[in-house]
């Protein structure tokens, strides 16, 4: 059920969507690429498209959009941007770190905008969020900021946590950022924080049994994570370990908590930039953008299977419960 959103900071000159009767160049056939990471995981590609339409734009009509999912597996990258290249889109949308470094250093003519890409510019992708410069702009997540209140939520669903392990992509330079500020942010809490390093789909098996015989109190999942959400929801109701994500499709999946951005807010705004871009701005001088809408979603069937209670406190805040 929806409760209230959490709101964070705001930059929202962007925010005032155009109407759909500023018609596009008559006649004009626009090409899109979109790069994700898990196709069975994309839940917010109906709001995308539904924010696209709302600007005029159509598939079929005006619009034609070439998509493309890693599935973990960042190999892929450089053939699918080497693709879209060739293909001369119009504007490439970028949904991990991986695929913007790799569509960057492919070309610097055609508009990238990102969503929901962590911290971009400590990952060295923008100069600055109110000037990223070059060919990329979108909505950062910078989930950073909210790190550290994703694991206090996690301590005050389970008390007993003491060690929680993290499962992140040591090839992905903002799940590597992400991870390491882990250690002091969980210290802050008095948690030990617990690696469970994931580079390709292939250590999945290895480190869910590393993680097994370590015992931790709880799992925290990074957003790289998705395209194992199924295996990882499995191993850890087995073994009776509470998980907690970034983002609602994981307590969907059977998580017990997700706290982060509202992945249906960003792809709405990456649709007015996308709009923006499209109509003659230039990407590098628009500012990223910063999440304005967090999520907080419990799950109550995961919760009463692992012999665990919420604080009333936490449900009233929930955004969504799941029973």
């Amino acid at each position: 059920m929806d409760r209230r959103a959490f709101i964070g900071s705001l930059a929202g000159s962007l925010l005032a969507a155009p109407l759909a009767a500023e018609a596009q160049q008559a006649g004009k056939m626009y090409r899109l690429g979109w790069i994700g990471n898990a196709p069975f995981a994309d839940p917010v590609w109906e709001t995308f498209i539904a924010a696209l339409r709302e600007r005029g734009y159509v598939q079929g009509r005006n619009l034609v959009i070439e998509r493309r999912y890693a599935e973990g597996r960042a190999e892929r990258l450089p053939g699918f941007v080497s693709e879209f290249v060739n293909l001369k889109l119009d504007l490439m949308v970028m949904t991990t770190t991986q695929g913007v470094q790799v569509a960057k250093a492919a070309n610097t003519s055609i508009p990238i905008v990102m969503v929901n890409i962590l911290d971009p510019e400590r990952t060295g992708l923008i100069a600055s969020l109110a000037r990223p410069g070059g060919n990329i702009t979108g909505i950062s997540n910078q989930i950073l900021d909210v790190q550290t209140k994703q694991y206090q939520l996690a301590k005050d669903t389970v008390p007993r946590l003491t060690r929680l392990a993290v499962l992140w992509n040591p090839r992905n330079d903002a799940s590597a950022l992400a991870w390491r500020a882990s250690d002091q942010q969980m210290k802050s809490l008095g948690m030990t924080a617990i690696s469970g390093a994931v580079a390709s789909p292939d250590e999945l098996e290895a480190a869910l049994a590393a993680l097994a015989a370590q015992r931790p109190d709880g799992l925290f999942v990074h957003l790289i994570m998705r395209p194992h959400q199924e295996r990882i929801i499995e191993f850890a109701l087995s073994h009776k370990i509470p998980v907690f994500g970034a983002e609602r499709g994981w307590p969907a999946a059977g998580a017990l908590l997700s706290y982060g951005p509202s992945q249906h807010e960003m792809v709405q705004r990456a649709a007015i930039y996308v709009d923006k871009i499209l109509k003659g701005a230039n990407p590098g001088d628009l500012p990223v953008e910063q999440p304005t809408k967090f999520e907080l979603v419990i799950n109550l069937r995961t919760a009463k299977a692992l012999g665990l209670t919420f604080p009333p406190s936490l449900l009233q805040r929930a955004d969504q419960v799941i029973e």
